[in-house]
């Protein structure tokens, strides 16, 4: 016979999850392995010549880059004095200033970095979260996708999650020849719903450079790095080219960050016998050294792999806060989706809910999950409700709020006829009445009429034939009566010229002023400093419109 209670158990979700026992030799370890190289340094006429227990000469092409242009040599042997011990607990010690922390922290090694966040809890790596983010203020980002590429969904889609409060939005395809129209769709949505919302379309990297050049993008950030050389060589990529495809967004005043996340070496079985951790390490110093932005990190489509290790979501954590130790941006990953449990996904997410990184999600889906061409988010448009609770009871600021139903379909019905209008002034395929009012009160794809693809991919082919760019699309926009719209594409365009909105932690208000870690720095230094949720925002958060007046009760 068995236990009734272990039958139950058995019965739970969180049992339909894979889980293994550590096997650091192949890099199934989370952190803290005994086989991760020791913290090093060595450095002659301003050149380093040692690192973590290699010499220069022993160096890989990742050490390389990494010594050359990632770590603040002239700091750098008396930062790796410190104990790690000391430095573990100076990212704690509310009295000690980010500024002065950030000396030591970028100009330490990999390793170094690796062992310092070992020494230190869940709850120890939060406090030293809240006050390491770059930007004073968090804020979030969504997935605008779904599995008919259908742009008036998409347009519709963006509308209701900028009004829900995202700041960036990405969307992808199902179909790499629909990349152009998925890009207009979340770029007019998004501005329909609130001026100043970057968006992006996450495709092949040299089809995702173009449209940012022709002015379908604001930013980008599946520029992926990996931690050992066979990784970041598959594909034939190296930090340099990336660093170089990094400076060409950056010429055309496209933002952009690079990827990366535990678990990608362990995947393709070239994790060289080192902790999740200590990889995650070297590509945060990679993305360092190439001048970038910042990064979109926290394991990302690889949770699976330290979700199922002892300590996995704590290294997560690490990752997260290690990205903020480097004075990088972080948007924080809580996108992928990694178990059958409601509690573990949840639990997964506070440790960046609570503190607050630069962006929560880097892809919470505005779709519900079967829409979602990211392969499925941690968060869908199904549990918007749950999330805004979430902060109301915690009094957080996680980045979105509660939003009534007329505001959204208004919205929505808004977004689908711009983009229907923009289409018919451009001469591209029929967007019907039908569609516009299918998108306005969808809640997916389920719920929308089939396009005509053969059509629509000879319309993009066309599109991108004639050179269409966002010039065309903001007058197309004018000519169709959305001038509001327009504008608001014009002044992203205008954005780019400026240049400001590529300082790290960058996001732009409906106002148009660019809100960075330059002109609003995290100060947290104790209780009642840093950010602190205002008046006016804490009563869009605590507001749900289905509380009870307990007067009328």
């Amino acid at each position: 016979m068995r236990s009734k209670r272990f039958e139950a158990l058995d019965a739970r979700p969180v049992k339909k999850d894979g889980f293994v026992t550590e096997w650091p030799e192949v890099g199934l370890i989370a952190m803290n392995s005994d086989l991760d190289p020791k913290p090093s340094i060595k450095v002659e006429n301003g050149v380093i010549v040692e690192m973590d227990g290699k010499t220069r000469d022993e160096f890989d092409m990742l050490d390389q880059f990494i010594a050359d242009y990632a770590i603040h040599i002239d700091d750098a042997e008396e930062a790796m004095k410190v104990d790690s011990l000391t430095i573990a607990n100076m990212l704690v010690d509310i009295n000690i200033a980010r500024k002065d922390i950030i000396k030591i922290t970028t100009a330490v090694t990999p390793a170094k970095m690796t062992e310092v966040l070992g020494h230190m809890s869940v709850l120890e790596m939060m406090m030293a979260q809240n006050k390491m983010r770059a930007r004073l203020m968090p804020s979030n980002q969504c997935h605008v996708t779904n599995v008919k590429d259908n742009m008036v969904q998409i347009a519709a889609d963006a509308a209701e999650a900028a009004i829900r409060g995202f700041d960036e939005m990405e969307t992808t395809v199902g179909v790499a020849r629909y990349a152009p129209f998925n890009a207009l769709g979340i770029m007019i949505g998004a501005n329909v719903g609130r001026p100043g919302i970057l968006t992006q379309c996450a495709v092949e990297e040299a089809t995702e450079l173009d449209l940012g050049m022709r002015g379908y993008t604001a930013y980008a950030e599946t520029i992926s790095v990996y931690g050992t050389e066979p990784v970041f060589m598959d594909g034939d990529d190296t930090p340099y080219s990336k660093a170089f495809l990094a400076s060409c967004y950056a010429s055309r005043g496209l933002k952009m960050r690079f990827t990366s996340g535990s678990g990608s070496e362990v995947q393709m079985g070239y994790a060289e016998g080192h902790s999740m951790l200590y990889l995650e390490a070297r590509c945060l110093y990679v993305t360092r050294g190439a001048g970038v932005q910042g990064t979109q990190n926290g394991s990302v489509s690889c949770v699976g792999v330290p979700a199922a290790v002892p300590g996995g979501i704590r290294e997560i954590l690490a990752e997260n806060l290690l990205a903020a130790c480097l004075d990088l941006e972080c948007a924080s990953s809580n996108d992928q989706t990694f178990t059958h449990s409601d509690l573990r996904r949840v639990a997964r997410s506070l440790m960046q809910m609570i503190p607050g990184t630069d962006y929560i999600c880097s892809g919470y889906s505005s779709t519900p999950n079967y829409d979602n061409m990211f392969a499925g988010s941690n968060w869908d448009a199904e549990d918007y409700d749950d999330w805004n609770v979430i902060q109301r009871d915690l009094k957080i600021d996680a980045g979105l709020q509660p939003v009534d139903e007329d505001t959204v379909v208004a919205a929505r019905a808004k977004a689908a006829r711009a983009i229907q209008g923009m289409f018919k002034e451009l001469g591209l395929t029929e967007i019907t009445d039908a569609e516009v009012e299918a998108a306005t009160y969808a809640h997916g794809s389920q719920d929308m009429p089939d396009r005509d693809v053969v059509a629509d991919l000879k319309a993009v082919d066309d599109l991108l034939g004639r050179g269409a760019t966002a010039v065309d699309f903001i007058k197309a926009l004018d000519r169709a009566g959305f001038h509001d719209v327009a504008e608001s594409v014009f002044n992203i365009q205008f954005q780019k010229c400026a240049g400001d909105y590529l300082h790290t932690a960058s996001k732009l208000s409906e106002d148009w002023e660019v809100i960075s870690a330059v002109n609003y720095k995290n100060d947290y230094h104790g209780v009642g400093t840093g950010y602190q949720i205002s008046a006016e925002r804490w009563k869009e958060i605590s507001d749900i419109p289905w509380a009870d007046d307990p007067a009328t009760i």
